[in-house]
């Protein structure tokens, strides 16, 4: 197993990994407020120097990605970011600094700062195994969405060469990559699979072919071990339009490796509450760059962190890779029901350790039942809970009381059980 690194960031002590990240902190907090309207509200009291720790930072609200879709609609006259950005051009109010502007899905604008591999994917591409001198056929999208650019710029950063493919267009970019031959791909895995069947089909294969990452989609191990078999070593990163690089895999294929520019946080469905290592939660992270200061940005994705370290010698922390998705909001008898009404329950009841809403029935005859663990059966708790889930949410409720550790670490807090045939 190779034991190659992009950095020493990455083989730092964790001790040490962990006082720089915290000595980092504050500062970009103090940039936060000073520099980015919307962040200085949300972080409105907070005395910056006292963030210095990872129980002072889960104190701070977590932002999530509507308020960030909120606050642009509402300022977006004065400034397309929303007041979240440090950077912009003239017409924002946000300064100078941005290279380029993406629109997501949603009419989400992101900035893009001009500093060298701005959404940090060199790491990532480095532990996919590509090098400095590679070809690298990109197919993200070079349009709207900043996904092409990610990848470009983390390609160049690691010395290669880019071809611009960009999505669609299926029997250009395969005469292109017979025409160049590319070490290496970078895109979705869906259109890799597209590209290497047509290939195959076509009677012209691609054995120079050797490497990939891929992201935004689903990258099973079925489909990692169709690409071996067609001579491509294929790996995979998680990263977001608002962050960037949140975690990698490496050649050790088990879970994926945080970034070094971000802190991450595993927290409570619904809440901006830690959970143990292990645990299944949100996602939620804080990012140390400087133009983009999203502070305990809530991902909406689930994941867990796993135990031990890299096997190829890198020591940062590991999840799981992304596991499902943490807004579980439930429409129940014309009322939506949200994990933070679950999570507000619980915190009303101290006895309560973990629990879960199954909303179960056919259709148009919902049936609510608070699933939750507690030691005992306090007398008249049964009650109390129930009143309090009428209290949250305008519905009755049932209320089931389990052992602690029953209920299955998934990170669900609302599932649907409900027949619809």
């Amino acid at each position: 197993m190779s034991t190659d690194h992009y950095d020493t960031l990455e083989t730092r002590d964790p001790q040490q990994r962990e006082e720089q990240l915290l000595q980092a902190l504050p500062r970009q907090i103090e940039q936060a407020q000073r520099r980015a309207p919307a962040m200085a509200a949300v972080l409105h009291g907070v005395d910056a120097r006292d963030v210095t720790s990872r129980a002072a930072l889960a104190r701070l609200p977590v932002t999530r990605k509507h308020d960030l879709m909120e606050r642009q609609k509402a300022r977006r006259a004065q400034d397309p970011f929303g007041g979240h950005s440090a950077i912009g051009w003239r017409a924002t109010g946000a300064g100078s600094g941005a290279a380029r502007v993406f629109q997501s899905p949603g009419g989400l604008y992101e900035p893009e700062g001009r500093a060298p591999d701005y959404w940090r994917m060199a790491r990532a591409i480095f532990a996919a195994g590509f090098r400095h001198g590679d070809l690298a056929h990109n197919s993200f999208s070079y349009h709207l969405t900043p996904a092409g650019s990610m990848m470009e710029t983390g390609a160049q950063a690691v010395g290669c060469t880019v071809f611009p493919g960009g999505v669609g267009n299926t029997e250009l970019q395969l005469q292109a990559m017979h025409d160049l031959r590319p070490d290496g791909y970078l895109g979705t895995p869906s259109f890799l699979k597209i590209l290497l069947d047509k290939a195959v089909e076509s009677g012209q294969p691609l054995p120079h072919l050797r490497k990939a990452l891929v992201s935004g989609e689903a990258f099973p191990p079925s489909l990692q071990q169709a690409f071996k078999q067609q001579g491509v070593d294929g790996y995979q990163c998680y990263a977001t339009a608002d962050l960037g690089l949140i975690a990698y895999e490496t050649p050790a294929r088990e879970g994926l490796v945080l970034d070094e520019q971000i802190i991450v946080e595993i927290v409570r469905p619904g809440t901006g509450e830690p959970v143990s290592d292990g645990e299944v939660g949100e996602v939620v992270v804080t990012t140390l760059n400087p133009d983009y200061p999203l502070i305990r940005f809530g991902t909406g994705d689930l994941s867990a962190v796993l135990p031990g370290r890299c096997p190829t010698g890198r020591t940062h922390t590991r999840i799981k890779g992304w596991m499902g998705r943490a807004d579980q909001t439930t429409k129940v008898r014309g009322m939506f029901v949200h994990p933070s009404q679950v999570a507000e329950v619980v915190g009303r009841h101290p006895e309560l350790k973990r629990a879960r809403l199954v909303v179960s029935g056919a259709m148009a005859q919902d049936r609510m039942t608070l699933h939750a663990e507690v030691e005992g059966t306090p007398e008249g708790l049964g009650q109390r809970v129930a009143d309090s889930v009428r209290d949250v949410t305008k519905l009755r409720c049932d209320v089931q009381f389990l052992a602690p550790g029953s209920l299955p670490n998934d990170g669900k807090v609302i599932e649907d059980a409900r027949s619809y045939e």
